[in-house]
């Protein structure tokens, strides 16, 4: 026989994607809808497990000495994640977005006609049932079916159940998958979720506003990060998405607006590591009359009170580790963290600049102020267990950060450091529109035009002329808080849909 006209082999996959169209055919030959329509007033699982007090101790008809137990009538919906035919009864584990539960099916419980419905169910199929609370003799809280209603058919064979989701990329990649098959996942998100309402209720319960800015920026500003550049066909300008929150909300100071915030996401066209998503999230607060001390004591409240809403205690687990976060945080500055990590006085230049050579930094042609930056990320930052609220940073890396009075090569700003990782910034925010402008055109120094971070936000400077008032200033990036409070150990298991290569 010729080898070229052997049939090609078939694919398991494609034999079971025949099967289970196969049975797609046969729901439609019993007059049912494969793709199922409005089921109403059915329990969330979570509520009928709740519903566990109601189960009596029933005496069974025509059979003396024995008894069931019986609860209400309930309805529910969900995702088949488990099927056990057996005999003339089909076992099925269903899961919605509040639990899971045990399903049997009779067939003398349901009829013919229900009976050979459940002949065609697949794991992942979504059904509805109809029927009455009961404990199994081994004790299992069950749904002792009496009418089904078919819901949608899963075309696609699930993940293995002990094997099937355990690479993290795929995982990422088919997140709808890791939602249902992967023990934890939804409720880590629901916890996101719980959060940031959190968040929300106390800056309301402060008096702040919530709004939303712009996300396509004419100049990128407010952080010193590459954009992502668009371009606008009608005006025909290059456009930026927005690094940062900050100079509209500063704006609405300017306008009056006097406790305002802003939740929202920020693109920066730079690396993506475990703490790192080109997409992520940002809390930007402002409050006037505020200073940078006003935004510590908001930061606590904000932190202190996402970790109440999730029904946590204040120590919680990290990797290996506990952290506590009972309030007051720790409260140190800069320059006495550097000293204590580094044996190195800050105020030295000289031997700042000797001690960053001995760990690989270039010194030459930079700033002091940048030669210390570099060394406090290199040595310090990864140290700080805390939270810790690092205080008083060189004032010449901090452009828009008012100076201390007694001190004006010190920033009146904080970061919070929480196991080695940044958490929230604050400043007591610059107002003094020459003193801006002066320190923009210091930042923009070297950079060529066609930098897209080489211009300056001139409307932002006008908008300071007109009077801002004193203010507190805050960011917290939203993704590495909710790590820190579900003990995710990368940024991607707390973003639904993380940035990856295309397949």
């Amino acid at each position: 026989m010729n080898q070229s006209n052997k049939p090609e082999p078939v694919s398991s996959s494609a034999i079971l994607e025949a099967s289970r169209r196969d049975k797609l055919q046969a729901i439609r030959d019993l007059g049912c809808d494969p793709w199922g329509g409005r089921f109403d007033d059915h329990q969330p699982i979570g509520a009928i497990r709740r519903r566990e007090n109601e189960l009596r101790e029933e005496p069974v008809p025509d059979q003396p000495g024995k008894t069931v137990v019986r609860g209400p009538a309930v309805r529910a919906a969900g995702r088949i994640i488990l099927r056990r035919p057996s005999g003339k009864l089909h076992w099925l584990q269903i899961r919605d977005w509040t639990g899971t539960i045990q399903v049997m099916i009779g067939k003398a419980q349901v009829g013919d006609a229900n009976w050979e419905l459940a002949q065609q169910f697949d794991l992942g199929d979504l059904v509805g049932v109809d029927g009455q609370l009961i404990r199994t003799r081994t004790g299992e809280l069950t749904i002792a079916a009496e009418k089904l209603t078919f819901l949608t058919k899963s075309l696609e064979t699930p993940p293995e159940k002990h094997h099937g989701l355990s690479d993290p990329e795929l995982r990422q990649r088919l997140r709808y998958l890791d939602l249902v098959y992967t023990d934890g996942v939804w409720e880590r998100f629901l916890r996101r979720t719980k959060i940031v309402h959190s968040i929300r209720s106390t800056l309301a319960a402060r008096g702040f506003v919530e709004v939303e800015g712009p996300t396509l920026h004419a100049i990128a500003g407010g952080a010193a990060a590459r954009p992502f550049i668009t371009h606008h066909n009608a005006l025909d300008i290059d456009l930026y998405l927005r690094i940062a929150l900050e100079l509209h909300l500063k704006r609405l100071l300017v306008g009056g607006v006097e406790r305002v915030y802003e939740l929202g996401r920020v693109y920066r066209n730079e690396g993506i590591s475990p703490r790192h998503n080109p997409e992520f999230t940002m809390l930007e607060v402002y409050q006037a009359y505020g200073d940078y001390r006003s935004m510590m004591d908001l930061t606590e409240a904000l932190i202190v009170g996402a970790i109440e809403a999730t029904g946590q205690p204040l120590q919680l687990p990290w990797g290996d580790t506990t952290i506590d976060f009972s309030p007051p945080f720790a409260r140190k500055t800069y320059d006495e963290l550097f000293s204590e990590h580094t044996g190195v006085d800050p105020g030295d230049a000289a031997a700042v600049a000797r001690f960053a050579r001995s760990i690989g930094l270039e010194p030459a042609g930079k700033h002091p102020d940048v030669v210390k930056s570099e060394v406090f990320e290199a040595k310090v930052e990864d140290e700080l267990c805390g939270p810790v609220f690092v205080c008083d940073y060189p004032a010449s890396v901090c452009p828009l950060t008012k100076r201390k009075a007694s001190d004006p090569t010190v920033a009146e700003r904080f970061e919070l450091f929480i196991n080695g990782m940044e958490v929230a910034n604050a400043y007591t925010e610059l107002n003094d529109p020459d003193l801006q402008e002066e320190l923009f055109s210091k930042q923009l120094e070297g950079l060529s035009e066609e930098d897209s971070m080489a211009r300056m936000d001139r409307d932002f400077i006008r908008a300071l002329r007109h009077g801002m008032p004193p203010a507190g200033g805050l960011g917290v990036g939203i993704d590495r808080l909710v790590m820190l409070l579900t003990n995710s150990q990368t940024i991607r298991d707390v973003i639904l849909f993380p940035l990856l290569r295309p397949e």
